[in-house]
């Protein structure tokens, strides 16, 4: 069969190039053309665009963008309609997926999408729309499958798609245990700066990230870096600071780490999954989050770890609050306050059996497959 996917960011692209291999073992005949990135490549099938072309972020980003924005959606159309996939395959990123499966309904696609929007969190109204175009759904949050139910749909909850990806064990991998000698660490435990993948993030966050180093000089810290984005964007920020660097897979970064700082997103639930004492930290333009704080009611945090187990499992500092002194503050406690310390692994070995038992990207491709199979057979109430 033939599968048209989309998927818009870093985290997408992870977690549809495990789904694709996951397809692929249920159906051998599997072709894929796609709109994601490196991981999704490597599995095989043709690279329409790169999401580092396609992401932008924030509410101001994106109306400078929205002539950029509507040319991708002209051409993701016409793109699809050429291909005539046998399923359309929309992961996360709801701001263009839920207009392209709009258009797929449309035209009569089967259309299936695997990870849902937050709608629970912000626009709720998105569920009509989920309701009337999307054939399947497949959530990875444990909340989500009640949330749709009440609102008049049977979704599917899969499990959290990074425990295909990375598990506790990671932290004793071989990649792992050599990660010091590979980047010539000395012997000091280290501190890990994860400031995102996106350019509008890293300019935001990066520098207050850096104002730590002096300030905690027992440690040695360590950014990830993504290999999408140039050196010189980096470059101007650590100069001279006795900072290290690194490429590619954040895991081995996370399994040396004593404490990380890490932007809200996916990071956040793969710093708790490989049991790192972590700060999350967010900051956009003022704009962007103004416009935010209007729209998105009745939730208290944005951090996955603390969405999930719907308590304060780590600190978050937010827009104002992301200033030096709160970090400096969070990140002492994180590193020598046993307490917090203590508390906050317990939370994530609690939020660890929350995220189900793996398989996630099986799982997905089976509601995918049985679905194109039984065409007659309707999962939606």
């Amino acid at each position: 069969m033939r599968y048209y996917i989309i998927a818009g960011e870093a985290s997408g692209d992870l977690h549809a190039s495990n789904l694709m291999r996951a397809l692929i073992q249920q159906d051998t005949d599997a072709e894929f053309r796609f709109w994601g990135g490196d991981c999704m490549q490597a599995v095989g099938g043709t690279l329409v665009k790169h999401y580092k072309d396609i992401s932008f972020m924030g509410f101001w980003e994106v109306a400078v963008h929205l002539r950029t924005i509507m040319q991708l959606m002209r051409f993701c159309e016409k793109d699809v309609l050429r291909y005539a996939p046998d399923a359309l395959i929309l992961v996360d990123y709801p701001g263009f997926n839920l207009r392209i499966a709009k258009f797929a309904k449309k035209h009569n696609l089967k259309v299936f999408y695997y990870i849902s929007p937050q709608i629970w969190a912000w626009k709720r109204g998105r569920i009509r729309t989920i309701k009337r175009c999307v054939d399947e759904m497949m959530v990875i949050l444990p909340f989500e499958e009640e949330f749709y139910a009440r609102n008049g749909m049977q979704v599917h909850y899969v499990g959290h798609p990074l425990l295909d990806a990375v598990t506790r064990h990671d932290r004793k991998s071989t990649e792992a245990v050599g990660f010091a000698e590979q980047c010539s660490l000395d012997g000091r435990e280290v501190i890990a700066l994860l400031p995102g993948s996106r350019r509008q993030e890293i300019v935001a966050l990066l520098p207050q990230m850096l104002k730590m180093v002096p300030l905690f000089p027992q440690y040695q810290f360590v950014v990830s870096t993504v290999n999408w984005q140039p050196d010189s964007l980096y470059d101007q920020y650590l100069k001279d600071l006795p900072v290290k660097r690194v490429h590619g897979s954040v895991y081995p970064l996370l399994a040396n780490a004593k404490a990380a700082i890490v932007t809200s997103g996916t990071a956040t639930l793969e710093t708790a999954i490989l049991g790192v004492p972590q700060v999350v930290c967010y900051a956009g333009s003022e704009i962007s989050y103004l416009i935010a704080k209007q729209l998105i009611k009745g939730i208290q945090y944005i951090s996955l770890p603390n969405l999930i187990m719907n308590k304060p499992v780590v600190r978050e500092l937010i827009q104002h609050d992301f200033d030096t002194r709160h970090l400096q503050e969070e990140l002492r406690k994180i590193t020598e306050d046993k307490s917090t310390i203590q508390a906050m692994k317990e939370d994530y070995d609690a939020l660890y059996q929350m995220l189900g038992n793996g398989s996630a990207s099986l799982k997905a491709a089976d509601v995918v497959v049985n679905h194109l199979k039984n065409p007659s057979i309707s999962n939606k109430l």
